[in-house]
């Protein structure tokens, strides 16, 4: 059977926000409507979030997936929601040109904060913390270009305060040579937080149907025919791909790469340094490893990731990477990390120069699509619903030219 996605195994091992309350979402087993304005294809974060961006302009919209919600992806983030890009904004400055990077920038932290304001407006229960960051220097970034770095932030307004490395000690008890602090970073429970977001498109009128494999779009008329695997055909005027990590075939190529990753939480109430509850901690190292703590105390690890797409599902890798990290986050912070409670494993998309590919899908006719997150995921589903719900509504994005479908 022919799919217009590359369908993947997207996780391993069950991760911890499966085992809590609030996460799953009545859906329907049968589409119920065969003409729609909009066709939103994947019911993740991001779909959700585009759902939410297009309520309330008197739309016919219906969502699929092939899944049942928020059983992709979503479900294994670390939901480390930060402002913060996987390259740093000194590098994108010298290969994008400073005034493209700094809006880059710019708009990951604004997206931050429009999360923040809708989680709050819609009164969604998912854990959500405002966070600090402390991003580390490593084998990647060094304290030079940890300096650099600063400064190109505060050159475009980005607010980051320069840490040394006595400083560092002083404060955090952490032996590296310098550090960056930062104010504009979130965390959530990921899988309340989508659920939280399809209720409220529920509760709006917008159905959502499972177990839907869509196989071919045609153009007919200025719309899209879309076609599912049971042979039913859906008419939407504007189609858009929330896939995640499932590229498009399309415009999958050698730009755009899958990569798998390894996480794991440890017991509650877990011992751990009394200022990590305020922080999300990164470090600029190849490969890098990333850690929170939880509301009820238990602290979230991952990284380790390596450029395979399909590593993730080795069992033995699962056991041996999430040794890995308990031993380089107890080197880190001095407190010896326990025998987790929860390990998994999952694949990610990344591009060349770590943005993602939002917009028109190349070819296609009011198809539009979103993927390609990297380690951003929740904040650039965010970018992406605000960017092409603009489209859709009629209203060009004045970033949208920032994140291009690259072939």
């Amino acid at each position: 059977m022919q799919t217009l996605t590359r369908k993947r195994d997207l996780r391993k091992a069950e991760p911890l926000w499966a085992d809590t309350p609030r996460h799953t979402v009545r859906t329907q087993s049968r589409l119920s409507a065969h003409d729609v304005d909009v066709l939103i294809v994947g019911a993740g974060i991001s779909g959700a979030l585009m759902a939410n961006a297009l309520i309330a302009h008197d739309l016919r919209i219906l969502m699929v997936d092939r899944r049942k919600p928020i059983s992709g992806s979503s479900m294994a983030s670390t939901a480390m929601i930060q402002h913060e890009l996987d390259v740093p904004l000194h590098q994108l400055n010298r290969t994008l040109g400073s005034a493209s990077a700094r809006r880059i920038w710019q708009r990951s932290a604004r997206a931050v904060e429009n999360l923040a304001s809708l989680v709050d407006a819609l009164r969604i229960p998912c854990q959500f913390e405002r966070r600090n960051t402390l991003y580390l220097s490593g084998s990647s970034y060094g304290a030079r270009a940890l300096q650099a770095e600063v400064k190109a932030r505060e050159a475009a307004s980005l607010e980051a305060t320069l840490l040394t490395q006595a400083e560092l000690r002083a404060r955090f008890d952490i032996d590296r040579t310098a550090a960056i602090e930062t104010r504009v970073s979130a965390s959530a429970n990921p899988a309340q937080l989508t659920s939280g977001f399809l209720r409220h498109a529920q509760a709006s009128g917008i159905p959502i149907v499972e177990n839907v494999e869509i196989t071919d779009i045609r153009e007919i008329g200025g719309r899209n025919a879309v076609a599912t695997a049971d042979g039913q055909i859906i008419l939407a005027t504007h189609v858009v791909f929330c896939t995640g990590y499932e590229f498009l075939k399309s415009v999958a190529n050698k730009n755009h790469a899958i990569v798998s990753t390894w996480a794991l939480a440890t017991a509650p109430r877990h011992p751990r340094p009394d200022w990590l509850d305020d922080y999300l901690v990164w470090e600029g190292a190849d490969p890098y490893i990333y850690f929170r703590s939880t509301r009820d105390g238990r602290i979230i690890v991952g990284g380790e990731d390596e450029k395979s797409d399909d590593a993730f599902q080795d069992p033995a890798k699962l056991k041996s990477k999430s040794d890995i990290l308990r031993r380089k986050l107890s080197d880190l912070i001095g407190f010896r990390i326990g025998e987790p409670e929860y390990r998994w494993a999952a694949a990610f998309g990344v591009t060349a120069q770590g943005l993602p590919m939002i917009g028109r899908a190349p070819g296609m006719q009011n198809v539009f699509a979103a993927m390609g997150y990297g380690g951003n995921g929740i904040t650039f589903s965010q970018i992406a619903a605000e960017i092409i719900s603009s489209a859709i509504l009629g209203h060009a994005d004045p970033d949208a030219a920032l994140f291009p479908f690259t072939t």
